[in-house]
């Protein structure tokens, strides 16, 4: 049997990249999958299409988690579609880069309002769909929280609100047998990052990493699913960094 059989996963942002290899491979594992998304349903659908191909179960559901409504829809349909929520992993997201000179109210609200205050909002209504079992919520957080790489404090500033909210909900959860825990990726080649992997941000990452080499979506998945698991049973409160090293 596998880790995760019997259990029911929602994935945010699981259209592409991360959040796509994390829907994968926790139905890999055994889960039922709901891959959320906000606009690209075709991605949805592909990453829906590679579960089921591999004899997996997976739904897609549309949501923009930095919207109430978009988020009690998703877990209703969640409940709908595949029973008690199990387990969540935060990971819809947004990034862009700018020097402070360049900041904005518009970028910093887009930033927070989606990696902070949707990701709170989708634990605190997943929280009503655990129920008294409890469950699991990882949180997708970013080795630039640590790093403080130039040029992208807004972002920067998100992923380390997103390390303060993993170890305050752990311990004012865990007395609801909710577990909460946290993965930071260092550089990671997506969709979204394939204009870095032939700049010199990108050479400056790789000659900063003792692995040698940026990451690849399963890198960081086979970790989420593992914390997901009862093998991690003892585990909360922890963020860990996947990052070849680079710290």
């Amino acid at each position: 049997m596998s880790k995760l059989t019997g259990k029911v996963a929602v994935v945010t942002g699981a259209s592409k990249g991360i959040g796509a290899g994390i829907a994968k491979e926790l139905a890999a594992q055994g889960a039922a999958v709901v891959v959320n998304y906000a606009s690209s349903r075709e991605g949805a659908d592909k990453t829906v299409a590679e579960i089921a191909k591999a004899g997996g179960k997976a739904v897609a559901v549309q949501g923009d988690v930095s919207k109430q409504e978009d988020i009690t829809k998703l877990f209703a349909e969640t409940q709908k579609t595949f029973g008690p929520l199990d387990i969540l992993v935060n990971n819809a997201g947004v990034y862009a880069f700018a020097p402070l000179e360049e900041v904005t109210a518009e970028s910093f609200n887009k930033h927070f309002n989606l990696n902070v205050l949707g990701l709170l909002l989708s634990t605190q209504e997943a929280v009503k769909h655990f129920g008294e079992k409890g469950g699991v919520v990882v949180n997708i957080s970013s080795i630039v929280a640590t790093l403080g790489i130039p040029g992208s404090v807004v972002y920067n500033a998100t992923k380390g609100a997103v390390n303060t909210i993993t170890k305050t909900l752990a311990r004012e959860l865990g007395p609801k047998k909710i577990r909460v825990v946290g993965v930071g990726p260092g550089l990671v080649e997506t969709e979204g990052t394939a204009g870095f992997m032939e700049s010199d941000f990108h050479k400056e990452i790789i000659s900063q990493t003792p692995v040698g080499r940026t990451g690849q979506p399963k890198d960081i998945s086979g970790l989420v699913a593992f914390l997901a698991s009862d093998d991690a049973g003892w585990i909360s409160a922890e963020t860990y960094y996947v990052s070849g090293g680079n710290r």
